[in-house]
């Protein structure tokens, strides 16, 4: 991965959109004290999420827009894009070019892009960490910044070679745990508090449920009763699904076959007809003729069937005969009115069951009659598609005179057509079966639905109910004894009310509420467990590679020492601060003290040659320049970005040690691209690119892209 391009709009003195190509490893920027070529150093900083307006020379978000000049009005927007290229998929994002933007307005608003999609300022810090390219701007380093390093307190430094090492983001994601675990401990105290809330609510449900005992046994026993006679009706209805299978699959097979064949023999047929047209036509007339015939016939055929069936069923019924549900037979075998409790004739029941009978009599006899007008219209459609063969036949016998060599294609056709005639009318027989299957399968649904209302899932759920061999073919009527049985359940059940199953329902309802937050509490204390064990792993993570790391960059940063210094030493080492001792009250008011270790701290121990110099306050400025230079370049090498900044930082070194410090960039740009902001001419010496920054009278900062002996010049 490496940096491709910068591109500024209305930032600072950029007024116009001005692009910057980095196509070499090391690019210089140069001109004049005041020309504005910090501010691409700045812009850097700022599109990658940079938050200290301090640390950019700003007061306010607007002192970052373009505030106008003679020649130019002010802006009221003001971009910086930063595009890597991602061939190598370094970024976890499927472009060969990644662009991480970010738009200001004077309003302060402030809007960050990935490739065009507006984004967070966290996924953006999110993003870069996997490059190390962090919000502390380690990449980043301008002269005054240099010696930030140096200054920080240990802690900070810390914080700061973290971020160099890439662990920001196991600090963030360790963040984030911390912020869980808060959330998860407020959960738990809140359903801890509901729990405790509903707890007299449940006892009082449970004293309740004992006077519904006697319904749930009666519940209990019409699920047992529901199991067996669903097992055997889905049972019922299988076999008779398989047989009309059977039954449809062979003609329905044969049909698509012989359709096929007339289609062949129509078109062999058709492609040499001599015949006369007007006999063509007329035959193709008959054709539809016949095809619309025997249409309303296959419709007239199904209503028959469904007839049928209908007849069957009040059949049925009429057999099993009516059920009066406003008489009961008490322990003495008498008949007892439910609503006046007197003791019932017989001979009015009867008459009221005569009178129905005769009502479902007068009923059957009108679907017969129904039935005998559709086969009345049944046969005149025979008779006239016999006139239409008729007349179908007798063209047909003309026109074979003429074409005697497809005579037996034609023979054949009308066999098929024939046999044709006779699937149909199978399967529109087969069809009526279907069409009793179906009301069947309805009501066999419409019972599973009713029975989930009454008796609650349970009696729906009889897929493991095994039938007892020795009944395995019992006769359909039992099944029906079956049926009425469960009707005089579901009916002693409605008497009942529903008082009792709206105790059992809220009951259930707040002991499945009582259950589900034990399980939350669970859930949500082994959440907690499991955060806090996250959290502690990534400490133990962050603490052992950020030790690794320092070891890394101690090498470094003594080589560069040395280098810089002709001799000498340096190295970063850990500091373990005092324990600081804290004071809690326990619940019983007795005062424990508590020691709170905090984590290490990074100190830096410096030794210059042919000085008694051991410390970090006894160096000069330019040695302190020097020192931050060597650790800065160290840490960048340990775990190098993408690109590293240097604004100015060669600004106090000598020809002798610029010689040292160009030496170094070099070998930096083998790990990451160097940007360097310059107006040293050996810097100048190692850089591929040169641009020139120059402001003139208008306040605007205008790019140049210019050869050495010119840099040189506007260095100056």
């Amino acid at each position: 991965m490496n940096l491709k391009r910068l591109e500024l709009l209305g930032f600072k003195s950029f007024a116009k959109k001005t692009v910057l190509d980095f196509e070499s490893d090391v690019t210089a920027i140069v001109g004049p004290n005041g020309s504005g070529k910090s501010n691409v150093a700045e812009a850097f900083r700022w599109a990658l999420g940079e938050q200290s307006l301090k640390s950019l020379r700003g007061k306010r978000g607007e002192d970052l827009i373009f505030n106008g000049s003679a020649g130019h009005p002010k802006l009221n927007h003001a971009s910086v894009e930063v595009v890597f290229n991602n061939k190598e998929r370094v970024f976890a994002i499927d472009f060969d070019e990644v662009a991480v933007s970010r738009h200001i307005y004077r309003d302060g608003t402030n809007e960050y892009f990935i490739n065009g999609t507006k984004v967070r300022l966290k996924d953006v810090i999110e993003l870069l960490s996997a490059v190390s390219l962090g919000v502390s701007s380690h990449h980043i380093i301008s002269q005054g910044e240099a010696d930030r390093i140096l200054n920080a307190n240990m802690f900070e430094r810390r914080e700061m070679i973290e971020d160099a090492l890439g662990l920001k983001v196991f600090q963030y994601k360790k963040e984030e745990s911390e912020k869980k675990l808060e959330k998860t401990r407020e959960n738990i105290k809140e359903v801890e508090s509901l729990r405790r809330e509903i707890a007299p609510h449940l006892r009082f449900l449970r004293k309740q449920i004992e006077q519904v005992k006697k319904a749930e046994e009666m519940r209990a026993e019409l699920i047992s009763i529901y199991k067996e006679y669903f097992k055997r009706e889905e049972e019922y209805l299988n076999n008779f699904r398989v047989v009309l299978a059977k039954e449809k699959g062979d003609p329905d097979a044969k049909l698509k076959a012989v359709d096929s064949e007339i289609v062949r023999l129509s078109a062999v047929l058709g492609s040499a007809n001599t015949a006369d047209p007007a006999k063509v036509t007329r035959l193709r007339e008959l054709d539809a003729n016949i095809y619309e015939l025997r249409s309303k016939k296959n419709n007239l055929e199904r209503e028959i069937g469904k007839l049928d069936a209908l007849i069957e069923i009040k059949s049925v019924s009429e057999e099993k005969g009516p059920e009066n549900r406003n008489i009961r037979i008490n322990e003495k075998g008498e008949r007892i009115c439910i609503y006046c409790a007197q003791v019932v004739p017989r001979v009015v029941d009867e008459v009221r069951e005569d009178e129905i009978k005769q009502a479902r009599e007068k009923e059957v006899s009108e679907i017969r009659a129904k039935r005998d007008e559709v086969e009345k219209m049944i046969h005149s459609l025979h008779e006239s598609e016999s006139r239409v063969l008729a007349e179908q036949d007798l063209i047909r016998a003309e026109i074979e005179s003429k074409k005697d060599e497809f005579r037996d294609s034609e023979r054949a056709l009308y066999e098929l057509r024939a046999e044709r005639s006779n699937l149909l009318s199978i399967l529109n027989s087969v069809r009526a079966k279907e069409e009793k299957f179906n009301m069947e399968e309805g009501a066999f649904k419409m019972e599973q639905t009713e029975a989930v209302v009454l008796a609650g899932r349970e009696a729906a759920n009889f897929r493991d109910f095994v039938i007892p061999a020795e009944t395995a073919g019992e006769p359909r009527v039992v099944q029906e004894e079956r049926r009425r049985k469960i009707e005089r359940i579901k009916i002693r059940l409605e008497d009942m009310g529903n008082s009792g199953e709206d105790v059992l329902k809220e009951y259930n309802e707040a002991e499945e509420r009582d259950r589900f937050l034990e399980k939350e509490i669970g859930d949500l204390t082994r959440s907690a467990e499991d955060l806090e064990a996250l959290m502690a792993e990534l400490s133990e993570k962050v603490n052992t590679e950020f030790k690794k790391g320092v070891e890394r960059i101690n090498k470094q940063f003594n080589e560069f020492f040395m280098l810089m210094f002709g001799g000498g030493s340096a190295e970063l080492t850990l500091v373990v601060p005092q324990k600081k001792k804290s004071v809690e009250e326990t619940a019983l008011g007795v005062a424990m003290p508590n020691e709170e270790a905090e984590e290490e701290g990074v100190d830096i121990n410096v030794s210059l040659p042919r000085k008694k110099i051991k410390g970090l306050q006894m160096l000069s400025g330019g040695e302190r320049a020097l020192t931050s230079i060597a650790l800065l370049f160290a840490v960048s090498q340990v775990n190098p970005p993408p690109f590293l900044i240097l604004d100015e930082t060669d600004a106090a070194l000598d020809e002798s040690n610029s010689k040292k410090y160009g030496d170094m960039l070099e070998n930096l740009s083998k790990i990451s691209q160097l940007i360097v902001v310059t107006h040293n001419r050996e810097t100048m010496s190692r850089a591929g690119i040169l641009y020139g920054v120059t402001m003139g009278a208008d306040g605007v900062s205008r790019l140049l892209s210019i050869k050495f002996d010119e840099a040189v010049k506007i260095a100056k």
